[in-house]
């Protein structure tokens, strides 16, 4: 069988251009390969191809010589070009697991030339091994027949060069008989690196953690010896007993992105034992037992038997917003308030008018007053009006401030930006009914459906989460909503950001800026908060810091201007689960009055969060900019864990109870460094909803 295939790559390679003749070649066949893959066959005009079948040819082309061009660089041992095309190109491009003509996957090239950085490079992108090689016996006599039939064909090879006269085909036997020299000494080495392998040592460390009432996380290491072949997949078993007999289960993990494995399914309360093998070319390797031994699934809920602090509160608020609704249902909107002032009459007609009117459009300039503005914007272009002016419009032209729980009010109504009409209902019915104290609101929910007239969109996006005032008393509220499709928009049209603020000319002077100016100069500063506002913490246990400044309107709060809806934080570890008997250990440190640190030193070694929190509290003091000794005098908030979704945790550092809130006019003898803000405690936990 295998002397048929080698005669059909013969005939394969006399009906096309020789391959290469040395590895000069072959990297000159790799760059000139490299350079077409460089174009997409999809980005192709569809209309230049005849058809699905032109285009399916095309396509197999490109398969076919992004395939050879891979083994080259494997056979060729190039790192940088093989790590360059499992970057640009997906493993189904690159037909990363179909044999080659010998029966041979990349990573058994890899392998068997213990070329471990390539072999590790083609594991992480989902290269597997042949499947041809179901033993050692097997794998052996392929490689014997590899080498032996290589062999053969250098002998006639050579045999034809010396007895035939100098001509044309003469060149082409030998740089036939130079191609067939150098995969000879490839096959040899490989068989010679399959013969001097060895099974794999054990992984060098397990580490067994608890992963929740159900579960056990376990993470590994590679085997620490450098002698034996590359490690290709692990084998993780557990069981009840530390003889691991009888065997619960196990498990074989062949994607090698991340060393780590959860069995799921566990029962809680039960002591489980675990241990990890490693597996080459050679067979298993001998298991290494998990550090601790053995872990007990578990919950800090467990505790106390507390239930989840949210569950089924969303559907609890679904259900009284649906009755809010169903009363609201046959309300008369625009009803007139009749124990209103005239002029506050005539205001709410005037604004009706404004929004029904076809006149109706976006403002140029500002004139003392309250405004909404949005700003929608996708890569480095903003929408802008056909005047090139960011989208305004005008709530209320006879407001001079703007009250901090008005503008709170507004930040809860961008979560229902679909509600607006019915929101508006509402509160109308409220004016007439009661008094006019809610003028104010109307007049935005008024505003809001201007803006989303005008623009044909529901979703203004998030509310940014200062207003901008001038000295002219104008007051703009600004929100901020990314675009990630090619959406359409009514009377607005994309410009580059930085043309916007270039081609701008300012009406106010710089020392007193007018609110549009300073929102244009600004703007770059508050997209960037809006994407970071959007950014999701990686799976883990966080320590997180509570630091709060109050104001006479307002509570603030301390948070990263990289991540402004997250408190200021470090990571304790991957793992978010705290168990039960972490969390009785937390209550009882808790309970002590002496401080954690004074715990004996042969309890910190066999407490891994004891040393974790050590190390989290020691970085976040550092990042606060709050002297260690001062850590001291602070405390972990022990009523519970906070968990945001099944990935995210969070454990609470507060500082002492006379300085968790900063008055007004009382002075912080610590102060963050560059890179925290503070915010509105509504619009922060509108911002951790989000």
């Amino acid at each position: 069988k295998m002397t048929q295939q080698m005669r059909d790559l013969q005939l394969a390679q006399a009906r096309k251009p020789p391959g290469p003749s040395s590895p000069n070649a072959a990297k000159r066949l790799y760059r000139n390969l490299s350079g077409k893959f460089r174009v997409n066959y999809t980005s192709f005009d569809e209309g230049s191809l005849v058809g699905r079948g032109e285009k399916e040819k095309l396509r197999k082309s490109y398969l076919f010589q992004s395939n050879a061009a891979l083994f080259e660089a494997v056979e060729l041992q190039d790192l940088d070009r093989v790590q360059e095309m499992l970057k640009h190109y997906s493993p189904e491009e690159l037909d990363l697991n179909t044999p080659n003509s010998e029966g041979l996957l990349p990573l058994d090239i890899a392998i068997m030339t213990n070329n471990a950085p390539i072999a590790r490079a083609l594991l992480q992108a989902g290269a597997k091994e042949s499947p041809h090689f179901v033993s050692l016996e097997s794998r052996s006599l392929h490689l014997s027949t590899l080498v032996r039939e290589a062999e053969q064909r250098v002998n006639e090879l050579m045999a034809q060069v010396v007895n035939e006269a100098p001509n044309a085909d003469c060149s082409d036997k030998e740089k036939q008989l130079k191609a067939w020299e150098w995969r000879f000494r490839l096959y040899k080495r490989m068989k010679a690196g399959f013969e001097h392998a060895r099974v794999p040592d054990a992984p060098s460390s397990v580490h067994l953690s608890v992963a929740s009432s159900s579960s056990l996380q376990v993470t590994f290491w590679e085997p620490l010896s450098v002698n034996s072949a590359v490690v290709t997949k692990y084998k993780v078993e557990w069981s009840c007993s530390p003889t691991f007999s009888p065997l619960l289960g196990e498990a074989v993990m062949d994607k090698l992105k991340e060393l780590q494995f959860t069995i799921q399914g566990l029962v809680s309360g039960t002591a489980y034992h675990v241990r990890v093998s490693a597996y080459n070319m050679k067979g298993w390797g001998p298991p290494q037992a998990s550090a601790p031994p053995f872990a007990i699934p578990s919950n800090w809920r467990e505790y106390d038997g507390r239930a989840p602090r949210r569950r089924g509160q969303a559907e609890a608020l679904d259900h009284l917003l649906g009755q809010v609704k169903t009363v609201h249902q046959h309300c008369i909107c625009h009803e007139p308030c009749k124990n209103q002032p005239q002029s506050r009459k005539h205001s709410v007609s005037k604004s009706l008018k404004h929004l029904f009117h076809p006149g109706s459009k976006f403002l140029k300039t500002l004139k003392r007053g309250l405004y909404l503005t949005a700003i929608f914007y996708k890569d480095d272009n903003i929408l802008v009006t056909h005047e090139d002016q960011i989208p305004v419009v005008e709530i209320d032209d006879t407001y001079s401030c703007l009250l901090m729980q008005d503008f709170l009010w507004l930040t809860k109504v961008s979560c229902m930006w679909d509600e607006i009409l019915w929101l508006r209902q509402c509160v109308t019915v409220s004016q007439s009914s009661c008094s006019c104290i809610l003028q104010t609101r109307f007049k935005m929910l008024l505003a809001i459906s201007q803006m989303q007239g005008l623009l044909g969109i529901q979703d203004l996006g998030q509310v940014f989460f200062e207003p901008i005032k001038d000295k002219q008393g104008n007051i703009l509220i600004v929100t901020l909503k990314e675009v990630k499709t090619n959406q359409t928009f009514e009377s607005v049209r994309w410009v580059p950001i930085c043309k916007l603020q270039t081609s701008r000319k300012s009406v106010s002077s710089p020392e007193e800026p007018t609110a549009l100016d300073t929102l244009l100069i600004s703007v770059q500063d508050k997209l960037a908060y809006h994407q970071r506002s959007s950014h999701a913490l990686s799976s883990g246990l966080y320590l997180g810091y509570l630091k709060l400044c109050s104001a006479v309107d307002q509570i603030r709060v301390l948070v990263p201007e990289q991540l402004p809806n997250i408190l200021c934080h470090v990571k304790i570890r991957s793992n978010s689960n705290i168990s039960r008997e972490e969390w009785e250990w937390l209550q009882k440190m808790a309970s002590l009055e002496e401080p954690v640190a004074t715990e004996p030193e042969a309890d910190r070694s066999q407490n891994p969060l004891f040393q974790e929190l050590q190390v989290a509290i020691k970085e976040l003091m550092t990042l606060v900019n709050i002297p260690l000794q001062e850590a001291k005098d602070f405390r972990l908030y022990s009523q519970e864990v906070l968990d945001f979704g099944d990935q995210v945790s969070f454990l609470l550092l507060l500082p002492p109870s006379d300085d968790v809130c900063t008055a007004p006019g009382q002075n912080n003898p610590y102060t963050p460094r560059s890179g925290f803000l503070t915010l509105p405690l509504q619009i922060f936990e509108l911002g951790e909803e989000r």
